[in-house]
């Protein structure tokens, strides 16, 4: 990561209003610089960048070399444009303001943007690099606008003279359609040479222009190897962190299963043994209950047939018995005994009276409407008295069988 103090000199001529470059020479200059600017603070805190201007009333500082890239971006607004370049002056000038750099370990850098005519012969210019070779200071140029060939000859042998292991360089960008800052991204002027070229990074210039780096998280570890190992190790630790994380989970997912499997087997063994219990109390109640049924079956059958069951004599219970073990079950059958022979005495006395012909012909004639000589009425008194005779036979025929 290269230390460096960089001036960066501005041709506002009357060259910069043309419209060759999109959206015009000044537009794109402007872009441009402040795209370097960006990526030079960016690719080391320490670094500092100033800006002048080479042409309209003389050459003048707009900013000595400070880290605010606030301060660089707004000294490019409001910029007059006119007059004509004066590049030798804007050199001198640019390396003065280097030379009373406040910290003087950063190395010195100038980039120049040539974007009109250049009026200084070859021999003088030629001694303005040999001056700043001497002084250790590298120069870029950009060449666009007026590329033709005397200028470019001009331009190539200030870089010949100022060049010192290939710290200087030259870029020549003709009108087209692409931007000016978008080909300097892949120049030499913005990925450096690694001794004493620019030195900043130039995915930084890259994410500055809008465009992708390419590289892994976004840096490039040639130009700056110490944020590329940090964040490399800081992915490594992570991903470190994600595994044990990962495994740790896995061990107490197995571990949750095994206990889960031996509770299984502890309940399907538990399940069996109460299953095994339960079917013997089933088998066992099963068996009483068929006990009992074959018993009440037995007794049911027995009492059906009349046989006596194991253990008490069924008979009869005598009258005489009865009377003794309870006086008031005699009396109750004393007394329905005697009821019953007084109904029978009563239908014997009924029977004789039904017998008696005069009584029930008297009896008839004595009713109201009735005729005693009616067929119908000796019909029906005929058959009562036979009912009486028959009934009287039945009556005496047990009292004859009694004598006997």
């Amino acid at each position: 990561m290269v230390l460096e103090a960089t001036m960066i000199c501005i041709d506002n001529s009357e060259w910069m209003r043309n419209g060759d470059y999109s959206p015009s020479r000044f537009q794109a200059q402007a872009d441009a610089v402040n795209l370097i600017c960006g990526a030079k603070t960016q690719s080391n805190p320490e670094n500092t960048v100033g800006v002048l201007i080479m042409a309209g009333k003389g050459v003048r500082v707009l900013v000595t070399p400070t880290s605010d890239l606030g301060k660089i971006l707004a000294c490019m607004h409001g910029l007059e444009i006119g007059g004509e370049m004066n590049l030798a002056a804007g050199i001198q000038v640019a390396q003065l303001a280097l030379k009373h750099r406040q910290n003087k370990k950063q190395q010195q850098r100038i980039i120049v943007f040539a974007g009109s005519p250049v009026n200084h012969e070859k021999k003088m210019l030629e001694m303005i690099g040999r001056k700043l070779k001497k002084n250790s200071v590298a120069l870029d140029i950009v060449n666009f606008g007026e590329v033709d060939e005397a200028k470019t000859e001009k331009l190539d042998s200030l870089i010949a003279a100022v060049n010192n292991n290939d710290s200087s360089h030259i870029v020549h960008v003709p009108a087209g359609p692409n931007a000016l800052s978008d080909v300097l991204i892949s120049t030499p002027i913005f990925t450096g040479d690694g001794e004493g070229g620019s030195g900043f990074a130039a995915a930084a210039a890259a994410a500055a222009a809008g465009g992708a780096s390419g590289y892994d998280f976004g840096v490039d570890p040639n130009l700056d190897p110490e944020l590329a190992l940090a964040l490399r190790v800081s992915m490594e630790e992570e991903r470190a962190r994600q595994e044990a994380a990962a495994k740790k989970a896995a061990e107490d997912a197995a571990k949750q299963e095994k206990g889960g499997e031996q509770q299984a087997g502890s309940q399907d063994a538990t399940m069996t043994e109460r299953a095994s219990t339960s079917t013997s109390e089933a088998e066992n109640k099963t068996t009483d209950l068929m006990d009992d049924e074959n018993a009440l079956l037995q007794q049911a059958l027995a009492m059906s047939m009349d046989e006596p069951t194991v253990g008490h004599d069924v008979k009869d219970t005598d009258m005489s018995e009865a009377s003794v073990d309870d006086p008031e079950l005699a009396l109750a059958l004393q007394l329905s005994v005697a009821d019953s022979s007084k109904d029978q005495a009563g239908q014997s006395d009924m029977t004789k009276l039904l017998a008696d012909q005069s009584f029930v012909s008297s009896v008839l004639a004595s009713l109201p409407g009735v005729d005693p000589n009616d067929p119908s009425v000796k019909d029906l008194l005929a058959s009562m008295q036979n009912q009486s005779e028959q009934q009287q036979k039945k009556d005496d025929k047990p009292s004859n069988e009694e004598k006997k």
